[in-house]
């Protein structure tokens, strides 16, 4: 086939060298005129402009038959071409649309392109040079304002957290919890308060898959007039260890080997078989629940222990859940796997589509109370992370309802600059002795100075915009952006600067013993995990999760292996014996004498 162009008449001339069709494809407006005698098709154009047709030329093939037609109706064409491609656009996932959402969001001619400096800008193609062949000027500033923008782009990500998605909406109040706490957010049933909400994946980077095996973080951001209540929680109620002293060590075995740089299972299961009270997160990040269908269907947990005082200065201990009303929803590991194949951010695009269809996600908030005469008699430390309360004895109480209803406008501005910090209480909210949550009131605050500045709580996601004002004696540094209207800076003075408020004042309690590192002595950390595997899990359930550890379990050296199955049979020696079969069966010679287990 031979293509033509005659520009004068804005016509496109198609010669064909078979006999009894001709193919061509079609790109803009035009009517069809065929010369049967010479086998030649004329295309009368619409298009102001002919040189369209080259860039715009990968839409339909369109067979003429000359036998039947000496004519086509380009009109006929047109419509059924429109329908289908309005078809192929309305099949498309919101996600995918977000660009042409933007564009018909635009309703006049698109906006002036400016500087960074806010100048109009001529040309955005080519780099001021001396002649054709260069080189630059340093006086390009349309090229320095670009390539010096770019260079800073990117800022450090997240040590642990850093693949995730947000979303925006709101908490109401359901039910009426006033006589545990003073916080104004639960003040009255049908309060409605703004937040923001981060889900991540843990040891993975900012570009790995969301359908990897791996606790899931669940952090709510809720903007009160007392201001910011950061809940930094996860997908599971408990962690891996208990001391914050261990925390950087486990991290670096989530990441990867500092000579490799790959992932190592023996890195991994060597810090987890060293530290017996990771078994009951590990137990559960081998389960079902390990890999999320989407953070839709997986619930949240606060996971710590905090205080909850009341307006009499009465305090109760208390944990926070909340529930998916969606559902939960898991992945098996070959559906995970399948998925991170084809989809790696599998995870965030399910999220932004559930709520650009409007089918908003939501959860049932609840606390569990504990008085401090019940946690002086609690069979275990109820400040340990590794531990549950057990329902029965704490049941859960309803609060209200968490809704997300609406997405980022920006992702780095949304979703990478939102900051959380387990420091972040408002009066009725406190901390409690939990050792991990006490290193965590320090470790957030100290790792977004790093990653944002020292003025990172003054970017709008972070700022406690429904406060009164922000009036402290902070002043400058990196980025300030508020000034303060002209309030001294120091304290105390004498010239109406923002003064304390004794009504707020936390109740006094009472701290006592000797000063030392204490390691666990005799704590039970197998008694909650054997009822998770004899009570919680059925029998496929059991099957997955034996699955799902030897699998992994393969991978590391046989003596990690082995002091790892130890570990297990002291949950069940059903379960140790399981995982020994199953390494077996891969060709890991597995040689242990379990307590009781034929290993």
């Amino acid at each position: 086939m031979r293509l033509s162009i005659s520009r004068p008449c804005q016509t496109l001339q198609v010669i064909s060298t078979r006999k009894s069709f001709l193919q061509f494809a079609l790109a803009f407006p035009c009517q069809v005129q065929l010369n049967r005698s010479n086998k030649t098709a004329r295309l009368l154009s619409e298009s102001a402009n002919i040189s369209l047709w080259t860039s715009h030329c990968n839409l339909c093939l369109l067979s003429l038959n000359f036998s039947k037609y000496s004519s086509l109706s380009n009109k006929r064409f047109m419509s059924n071409y429109a329908d289908k491609n309005k078809n192929n656009e309305m099949d498309r996932d919101p996600a995918s649309q977000q660009l042409n959402e933007y564009k018909e969001s635009v309703k006049d001619k698109p906006p002036v392109l400016l500087t960074g400096n806010g100048a109009p800008i001529a040309n955005k193609t080519a780099s001021l040079t001396v002649g054709p062949r260069g080189p630059l000027l340093l006086q390009d500033f349309v090229y320095l304002d670009e390539q010096t923008h770019f260079d800073r782009e990117r800022i450090p990500e997240r040590v642990v957290h850093a693949k995730g998605a947000g979303a925006f909406g709101y908490f109401e109040v359901t039910h009426d919890i006033t006589q545990y706490t003073r916080a104004k957010i639960f003040s009255k049933i049908g309060k409605k308060t703004p937040i923001a909400v981060r889900f991540s994946t843990v040891g993975g980077e900012s570009g790995s898959a969301d359908t990897v095996r791996d606790p899931r973080g669940f952090a709510v951001k809720f903007y009160t007039e007392e201001g910011i209540w950061d809940l930094v929680g996860n997908n599971t109620p408990i962690f891996f260890v208990k001391d914050p002293l261990l925390f950087p060590s486990f991290i670096h075995t989530q990441k990867r080997n500092p000579v490799t740089h790959l992932k190592d299972m023996d890195m991994f299961w060597d810090f987890l078989s060293l530290r017996p009270e990771s078994t009951h997160q590990v137990m559960i990040l081998f389960s079902d629940r390990g890999i999320p269908d989407g953070y839709p269907h997986m619930n949240g947990y606060g996971s710590h222990t905090f205080k909850l005082v009341n307006n009499n200065n009465e305090f109760v201990y208390c944990k926070f859940h909340y529930k998916t009303d969606q559902g939960i929803k898991n992945l098996t590991a070959e559906e995970a796997a399948k998925i991170s194949s084809q989809d790696p951010d599998y995870a965030i695009r399910n999220l932004y589509n559930t709520i650009a269809k409007k089918k908003f996600p939501s959860w049932t908030f609840y606390i569990q109370v504990m008085t401090e005469q019940q946690a002086d008699k609690f069979q275990w430390n109820p400040f340990d992370l590794t531990k549950v309360w057990p329902h029965k004895e704490y049941p859960l109480i309803p609060v209200g309802k968490l809704v997300l209803d609406k997405n980022p406008s920006n992702y780095f501005s949304d979703v990478e600059q939102l900051a959380f910090d387990p420091a972040h209480m408002v009066p009725g909210i406190e901390p409690s002795p939990d050792k991990m949550l006490q290193g965590r009131l320090f470790a957030y605050s100290d790792t977004h100075r790093h990653r944002l500045g020292p003025n990172h709580l003054q970017l709008p996601i972070n700022c406690p915009y429904k406060s009164i004002s922000i009036m402290n004696y902070q002043r400058d540094g990196s980025m300030t952006i508020h000034d303060q209207d002209g309030a001294p800076n120091y304290y105390p003075n004498s010239f109406k600067g923002p003064e304390v408020c004794p009504a707020v004042k936390s109740p006094a309690f009472s701290a006592f013993g000797d000063i030392d590192r204490y390691e666990p002595v005799n704590e039970d950390n197998f008694g909650q995990v054997t009822t998770f595997w004899q009570i919680v899990l059925d029998v496929d359930a059991k099957t997955r999760l034996v699955t799902n550890m030897a699998n992994s379990l393969a991978k590391a050296s046989n003596f990690i292996a082995e002091r790892a199955i130890r570990n297990f049979s002291q949950v069940d020696v059903d379960l140790g014996q399981r995982l020994t079969d199953a390494l077996r069966k891969k060709g890991k010679m597995i040689n242990i004498s379990g307590k009781g287990a034929n290993l």
